[in-house]
């Protein structure tokens, strides 16, 4: 049993954490407060533990400009704690502040002399200053990682390039070891260099090396192609981005380069000078760490804005991992940043939209788009992006309108436009305009016979509606073969066993898919009508609370509770006078 003195100290702790948060300004003020005010005498005044504890909370919320804040006010309190530098330094660092990082980098290194994250900070600082020389010798010293020998190799490169000379920097390049992952880099980096030291035949081989290593690599196919085209061979870089293009369809950045080629135009360079080519090679580690290595990434993103603030790539890289840790304010400033001038920046602008609907500002999402469909009518990726946040907003007579003006811009149906079909399909059922949304989920099969989402909606609708059921549910299992992981189309399988009167299949079906996706209402609810129609009451009611507690839709609620009250009805439902209002799952 606890003791009296004992409940007292901890009542008094959790207390003064209570009061200590009282007065500690939000993540998202601080973080505001953080870009205006870089100096510590704007730091807020906590206890050396209460900003510790900040922190960590921070931390844990991955608010790394909250979290720099309180570790910089711990750090005041205790400064030669080196766990609270390090913290500091690593949040300063993801946070962008690379100057204040690089003071703080100054201060580990005489802790400990080897770190080489701060060898690399130092380094870029270096490089942001012109100071080559100095550069080199911080980045000799930051090596012995996985990553930052090879940002060391490709820094160290550039800070080597001089206006008709290669020779040191590639040698620099060539000395890097590493493992076979590293080639790709290294040839593109070396092709760059090359091209900017005027040797554009040694470029392109280095380039084309890159390309064939991953012809699905954006920067690969830009610097290769380019480069085929700036020496006249157009038809040649108009194979390598059409390539690409058949894979990744309607990147912005190829589509200007097929554009330029077209019309005659040069085909820019992807670097114009030794820093853009530094801020390159830390965009490229960074934006190939991505979603594996989140911190890491952000690190060597942050890095590369530092020397090149507004690259359009690695501002809209930092953007999509802040979307993927849902800091999708982070993103919106992130996309915000990118300039007006690049061919990125309505991608941009249009991703701004769909973060603002994340954060339930509809209106001023709805509003962007709308004005972004009226400025650019050819533009599919707007109203692509309208439609969805429509869609989701169960807008669906809206969401149909959106769709169709999608399609009339076809030219001609393309196997990757089944989505559109599909997505307007599920308009026009849910607007109850069945005959249309038939139409549209035949004509995403015709274009894309195997996807399983088109499979179970059309499936599940004909045999909701008690026609071509068996055909119906041949599409079902189609899916289900494709994708027996997937709770919603498990579902959809069981549900018309249900509709059908097969109730042991239904059961055994929605059992699996409730284990797949066991807070799920809709399934709950499901299973729960199939335990009543094989005499299993108890559990019925059991399932039927539980989706109750899971917040289903109100029209569906009302349904439950009705259920819970006097459960279903004696006579069970044929497939063609059931109450169609459930929906196939991943609609």
């Amino acid at each position: 049993m606890n003791s009296p003195i004992l409940i007292l100290r901890a009542a008094a702790v959790a207390l003064a954490v209570l009061l200590m948060w009282a007065n500690i300004p939000s993540a998202q003020t601080q973080a505001q407060t953080s870009q205006k005010a870089k100096s510590t005498t704007a730091l807020p005044r906590i206890s050396t533990s209460g900003s510790y504890l900040a922190a960590r909370h921070a931390s844990n919320l991955r608010d790394a400009a909250a979290a720099a804040t309180y570790y910089q006010v711990a750090l005041r309190g205790d400064p030669r704690n080196p766990e609270l530098l390090n913290r500091a330094f690593t949040s300063v660092l993801q946070s962008g502040e690379i100057d204040e990082a690089a003071r703080l980098a100054e201060r580990l290194l005489q802790v400990d002399k080897g770190d080489r994250l701060a060898r690399l900070v130092l380094g870029v600082k270096a490089i942001k200053q012109k100071q080559n020389g100095a550069a080199r010798q911080q980045l000799a010293q930051s090596v012995r990682g996985p990553v930052t020998d090879l940002a060391a190799a490709l820094l160290g490169a550039w800070t080597q390039v001089g206006p008709n000379d290669s020779k040191a920097a590639l040698e620099t390049i060539e000395k890097l070891g590493g493992p076979e992952s590293y080639n790709p880099l290294k040839d593109l980096h070396a092709g760059l260099i090359l091209d900017m030291a005027g040797q554009r035949r040694d470029a392109l081989k280095r380039l084309e090396s890159a390309y064939k290593s991953d012809p699905n690599a954006l920067r690969a196919a830009q610097a290769y192609g380019g480069q085929l085209a700036r020496l006249g061979n157009r038809d040649e870089a108009l194979k390598v981005f059409n390539a690409y293009d058949e894979v990744l369809p309607r990147h912005p950045l190829v589509i200007e380069a097929i554009r330029d080629i077209e019309n005659g135009r040069r085909v820019a360079p992807i670097v114009d000078s030794p820093l853009a080519g530094a801020a390159e090679a830390l965009y490229s580690i960074g934006s190939s760490l991505g979603r594996r290595g989140e911190d890491v990434s952000i690190v060597y993103l942050q890095l590369a804005l530092y020397l090149v603030p507004n690259h359009a790539l690695a501002l809209t890289s930092l953007a999509e991992i802040h979307e993927g840790m849902r800091k999708f304010e982070l993103a919106i400033r992130a996309y915000e940043r990118v300039p007006a001038t690049s061919p990125i920046s309505l991608h941009a602008r249009i991703q701004r939209a769909i973060n603002l609907d994340r954060l339930d500002r509809t209106e001023e999402a709805v509003a962007d788009l709308e004005k972004l469909v009226g400025a650019n009518p050819a533009d599919r990726d707007s109203k692509i992006a309208l439609g969805g946040i429509q869609r989701a907003r169960k807008n669906f007579a809206e969401c149909a309108v959106t769709y169709s003006k999608v399609i009339d811009g076809f030219t001609r149906k393309d196997k990757t436009d089944w989505v559109i079909y599909y997505f307007r399909g599920i308009c026009y059922e849910r607007s109850k305009q069945w005959p249309k949304a038939e139409v549209d989920m035949k004509t995403a099969l015709e274009l894309s016979p195997d996807q399983a989402d088109v499979l179970n909606y059309l499936g599940y609708s004909w045999i909701d509606q008690g026609v071509h059921l068996e055909e119906g549910m041949r599409m079902i299992r189609r899916a289900v073969e494709q994708r027996p992981d997937d709770g919603y189309i498990v579902d959809s399988l069981g549900w018309a066993y249900f509709r059908m009167g097969n109730f042991e299949n239904a059961v055994k079906h929605l059992e699996q898919a409730v284990e797949l996706k066991p807070d799920d209402p809709t399934i709950n609810d499901h299973l729960g009508d199939a335990y009543w129609r094989v005499g299993r009451q108890l559990e019925a009611r059991f399932q039927w609370t539980h989706a109750r507690d899971l917040k289903p839709e109100p029209e569906d609620l009302v349904k439950i509770e009705e259920k819970l009250k006097s459960g279903l009805p004696d006579d069970p439902p044929s497939s063609t006078s059931a109450d169609t209002t459930a929906k196939p799952g991943g609609g």
